[in-house]
């Protein structure tokens, strides 16, 4: 993730005492950025480094997805095949958001992902990816008008919902669940509000369901109406239907005023 290093054999780390308190980092300059940075208190200029990149990030992001129209962000697995049910029903829901003016944003990887880009392609709307780099390379699908690949997941979660007017979920793992429930946990403490959260295939989001119900629900960790902030559904045509309606009703399909492209914004 972090400039191809491989993160999967942390180097060993040393100890030093430092006005009372324990400072670790990896040995020398060869430890992996990921290993150093979540070992608590680093030298100040590489903490300061750190977070100019990070800030750069956010920079490069807003810069580059400036321009992508309303957007609705689709979740979901990159191990299903083409040949998965799952796989054919993401290109129908791409396909018709595409259709009813959106541009479909997602991770930019294989599986759910492409195949919610190739719907909107199939029909000539327009597909943007937010990739991420990992130790094991994940390639940009081919069904991309344009993408942008991020060093650190947080930067990326923040596109994926800074230019989107709605959010779908797929059957996916624990990225899915992980983007999901940030998704969930903005609309509760109303950072987000009133973006249509949708979970398609009840077969697999009803036994969590079940649970957040069953369980959450019943020990009053959640409230009734967080629960009912999420919709689970099958029916393609309602869910985009709703989308569409809501997001006309209480934003409109339109950023206001189009701005122009500024090149010394890198736009």
């Amino acid at each position: 993730m972090f400039e191809g290093k491989d993160v999967r054999e942390p180097q060993k780390s040393t100890l030093k005492q430092e006005n009372g308190a324990v400072r670790r980092w990896g040995k020398g300059p060869s430890a992996p950025e990921v290993d150093r940075f979540l070992q608590g208190p680093q030298r100040r200029g590489f903490e300061l480094f750190r977070a100019i990149r990070i800030f750069m990030e956010l920079i490069r992001g807003f810069r580059s997805l400036h321009f992508v129209g309303p957007c609705v962000t689709v979740f979901g697995s990159a191990r299903f095949k083409e040949t998965h049910p799952y796989y054919q029903q993401a290109r129908e829901i791409g396909a018709k958001l595409a259709q009813s003016g959106f541009t479909v944003m997602t991770g930019g990887g294989p599986g759910i992902m492409e195949a919610a880009n190739r719907g909107a392609k199939d029909v000539g709307g327009r597909s943007i990816g937010c990739n991420i780099e990992l130790p094991h390379e994940q390639k940009p699908n081919p069904y991309l008008d344009q993408w942008i690949t991020f060093r650190y997941f947080f930067v990326r979660k923040v596109m994926l919902v800074k230019y989107s007017y709605a959010f779908i979920g797929m059957p996916g793992g624990f990225g899915t669940l992980d983007e999901i429930f940030e998704l969930a946990t903005l609309i509760q403490t109303g950072k987000i509000k009133e973006f249509p959260l949708v979970l398609v295939g009840k077969s697999f989001w009803e036994p969590l369901v079940g649970f957040i119900r069953d369980r959450m629900l019943h020990e009053q960790t959640i409230d009734p109406q967080d629960l009912d902030r999420i919709t689970i559904s099958d029916d393609l045509d309602e869910i985009v239907q709703t989308i569409t309606q809501t997001t006309m009703k209480r934003f409109g399909l339109n950023y206001g005023r189009p701005s122009r492209r500024r090149w010394f914004l890198w736009e």
